[in-house]
């Protein structure tokens, strides 16, 4: 299999820094277990010398990385796939509950990339990753609703900057607890890994020093009550893995159905839980013209509030 190589160098900024630390912070879309294994497979070296992960680097230390060229993914035509926006360099779908945004591993088969490739084979080679063809963020497997890819290279770093700097605007539908919860409110808490629950990520305390942590806001407002249910409206920028489920557990209202943080038990549902992406909007530029779509609450969640 041949391979790709990247040369860095440390800087004065990066004078102390671990190895992992660092490749995370200078190699776009890199995670530090991603960095981790690749010092552990000797693709990575300081001044020509293998080093490890916990290696402390000095001022003008040569780092060399060697990526293994990756798989690709295969199209999956006989996968459904619903599309709420298709234009010449962007596409937005709506992803069902139970379907990977994207695969763990290219040999995987069942997720929503699969059925992009099928449609959009351009997609191949767009973004980070070759198991995420054009995939812009992503919604955890049992989330539905609305995601969008980019057909182009331009139109993936375009949409993504556009997401950085929270100019794509993303909405989303939960259904929760309705005792105690306010009109509108705004959650504003650090999040990391749980290394001892790798299913989950932990809401971080005032002071916790966690170098995993990042801090977030989540938006959101009440729409409906019923019974004992609510319906909320949430917005996010850039968002951490699971963090409108996390947050909300947070403050006690964990989203129906996600047992993983506590929410309440719905068998009906059957593995998914009561978010949905509901809304991506974007306001375009002087040469492109924005978007909106919508995507309703799917029956099975809006049932949640007439019983």
């Amino acid at each position: 299999m041949s391979a790709r190589r990247l040369d860095l160098e440390a800087l004065q900024t990066d004078a102390g820094s671990r190895l992992d630390k660092f490749l995370t912070r200078h190699v776009p879309g890199l995670g530090r277990h991603q960095a981790a294994e690749l010092c552990a497979d000797g693709r990575v070296r300081i001044d020509g010398r293998r080093a490890r992960k916990s290696s402390v680097l000095g001022v003008g230390a040569k780092i060399t990385v060697e990526f293994a060229e990756p798989e690709l993914l295969a199209a999956e035509p006989e996968l459904p796939l619903e599309v709420r926006l298709e234009r010449s360099e962007i596409v937005v779908v709506n992803k069902p509950a139970g379907m990977p945004t994207a695969p763990l591993a290219t040999a995987e088969r069942g997720t929503l990339c699969g059925a992009l490739l099928a449609r959009y084979p351009e997609m191949q080679g767009v973004g980070h990753r070759a198991r995420e063809p054009g995939i812009v963020h992503r919604l955890d497997t049992q989330t539905s609703g609305l995601v969008l890819a980019a057909r182009s290279a331009r139109a993936f770093t375009r949409m993504s900057q556009a997401l950085e700097h929270e100019q794509l605007q993303k909405r989303y539908l939960a259904v929760v607890s309705a005792q105690g919860l306010a009109e509108s409110g705004e959650i504003a808490r650090a999040l990391a890994p749980d290394p001892a629950h790798p299913e989950r990520v932990r809401v971080l305390e005032e002071g916790d020093g966690s170098g995993y942590a990042r801090h977030k806001v989540t938006r959101y407002r009440l729409k409906r009550v019923a019974g004992e249910r609510a319906l909320l409206e949430l917005s996010v920028g850039s968002a951490f893995r699971h963090q409108i489920r996390a947050h909300l557990a947070a403050i006690g209202h964990p989203i129906a159905g996600d047992s993983v943080y506590g929410g309440e038990r719905l068998p009906a549902l059957g593995a998914r839980h009561a978010l949905h992406a509901s809304e991506l909007r974007w306001p375009g530029t002087t040469s492109e013209p924005g978007f909106a779509v919508y995507e309703p609450l799917p029956p099975e969640l809006a049932a949640l509030l007439e019983q």
